[in-house]
């Protein structure tokens, strides 16, 4: 199934999340292999809509908050590095609304 082209990317995610050195579940040094960085963080929203949404969602999960889907695809970065991931994506019951959660490597 294909996700909604509305779907919801918060900017907070990315910058607070994604992009920033963490102590726990960092993901900012796997993303800056590819060159993602925090100063940039308007081109990972461009390519995870361009490069990711378009791809096949897949269902894994019901939660008490609503549907998890899965996508595997790759990005390629500013620097031209390609990095596989698995992203993760929510329906919220709540609110209909279909939302992006985090994405981590994909190691299949």
């Amino acid at each position: 199934m294909k996700l909604p082209a509305n779907t919801i990317i918060a900017q907070r995610k990315l910058d607070e999340y994604l992009l920033r050195l963490r102590n726990e579940d960092d993901k900012s040094g796997f993303l800056a292999l590819a060159g993602y960085t925090v100063e940039n963080a308007d081109r990972l929203l461009r390519d995870l809509r361009q490069q990711l949404l378009p791809l096949d969602a897949e269902l894994f999960d019901q939660t008490e908050y609503g549907a998890k889907y899965r996508i595997r695809g790759t990005l390629t970065g500013p620097h031209g590095r390609v990095l596989r991931v698995l992203s993760i994506w929510m329906k919220e019951d709540a609110t209909g609304e279909m939302k992006f959660v985090t994405l981590l490597p994909d190691k299949l």
